[in-house]
């Protein structure tokens, strides 16, 4: 079996409406794919005004919005203009990269036509309700069962593909035994690399050079630990620790973050070489998310040749070496997490060093060698 035999359907609960990491993978794997002579065809909700040009064939699958988050939709559960779609297509494999009523509908799909499927784990969905409560729910009700919808939607697909070996630890603690492949993240290292670093930049947002920028980079949206990280700069001024805030990113949490780090420096969304340049730009970078299954806003920074103080979860635990490239803090410990960027801001020299580190890791992160992982994945899956 060659690439070129291989037909593809990806289903995605966010292609490129609202832009995120998991899209951006979805979109570069579709490229590599094609690149390489598979047939792939997308299918995702979409939105009149997408975040981005969608990468290969993208159809659209009607959805509703998602309570507590409108930006974010719901495909509905295998309509019947997307299922003649599919027939249409005639794939071999069909992919599946969210546990929503579209993904759950393929998986159906792929088990009743005998057709190899394949599920890709992208973030914590488990944890959301942490962050959001919706109407009368109690945590302790929702979690166990979220929980259970995701062993149930993991355990009927064919072979999974997980970004880190934390993630694989995870889901075998959930109870899901379906055999699980790695498919790692890459960096585009021409754009984050530790020249891009720009004191002309800070100064335009009033960092003076002398000044240590704490980043944060991502969605403004309260499961990336926003609470967490408004905490952490309130302990670090009540230690007399000198630093700035500087936020890279929107979205709908920017307003109630900004009352909570009224000092901050906010830049705002960044692309291409701007984004490059404003993460270099950075002397730390915090990630107190405990939602990640890789964590692409560290790799990016470790590629820049920025420490990472992050929390001691899924992802980072598999990116950051503590103490070495950065530390790692158990998740929602101001004190701690403040004692570990107080360490940074303090030595010079560690911070330099970690940086290096950092940067040296991250080489390894490449989008060509971890896309070909999937496509070894689904030869594997096919016999081929």
């Amino acid at each position: 079996m060659q690439p070129t035999d291989l037909r593809v359907a990806l289903f995605s609960g966010n292609y490129n409406y609202v832009r995120d990491g998991a899209n951006q993978a979805q979109n570069l794997l579709v490229g590599y794919l094609l690149s390489r002579g598979v047939n792939v065809r997308v299918y995702s909700p979409t939105t009149n005004k997408p975040a981005f040009a969608p990468t290969g064939d993208l159809v659209k699958v009607p959805g509703f919005s998602f309570p507590g988050r409108g930006e974010y939709k719901l495909g509905r559960y295998f309509p019947k203009e997307t299922r003649a779609d599919l027939e249409a297509f005639a794939p071999n494999i069909i992919h599946v990269s969210a546990p929503e009523f579209l993904g759950h509908g393929a998986l159906t799909y792929a088990r009743a036509h005998g057709i190899a499927s394949i599920a890709s784990v992208h973030t914590r969905f488990e944890t959301y309700f942490r962050y959001y409560h919706i109407g009368p729910l109690n945590i302790g009700f929702v979690e166990p069962a979220i929980l259970w919808i995701l062993k149930r939607f993991y355990g009927r697909a064919d072979r999974l593909l997980v970004p880190t070996p934390s993630v694989t630890a995870l889901i075998r603690e959930w109870g899901v035994t379906t055999p699980a492949d790695l498919w790692p993240r890459g960096v585009d290292h021409d754009r984050f690399n530790p020249q891009a670093r720009s004191l002309e930049w800070r100064r335009s947002l009033g960092i003076a050079d002398h000044e240590i920028a704490i980043g944060f980079l991502g969605r403004l949206v309260l499961e990336k630990g926003l609470d967490v990280f408004a905490d952490v700069t309130t302990a670090l001024r009540a230690r007399g620790i000198a630093h700035r805030v500087l936020v890279i990113g929107e979205g709908p949490a920017r307003d109630w973050f900004a009352e909570r780090v009224p000092d901050a420096a906010f830049a705002g969304f960044q692309r291409g070489d701007d984004l490059g340049r404003a993460v270099a730009s950075m002397d730390i970078l915090f990630n107190p998310s405990i939602t990640e299954t890789w964590g692409q806003v560290t790799s990016e920074a470790m590629a820049a040749g920025v420490p990472v103080v992050a929390a001691r979860a899924t992802g980072a635990v598999d990116l950051v070496e503590h103490g070495v490239t950065g530390f790692l803090v158990p998740p929602r410990d101001t004190e701690a997490y403040a004692e570990a960027i107080g360490r940074i801001i303090a030595e010079p020299a560690l911070r330099r060093t970690m940086g290096e580190a950092g940067h040296a890791r991250a080489a390894g992160f490449r989008w060509d060698s971890a896309n070909q992982k999937v496509l070894d994945a689904y030869m594997t899956l096919l016999g081929g």
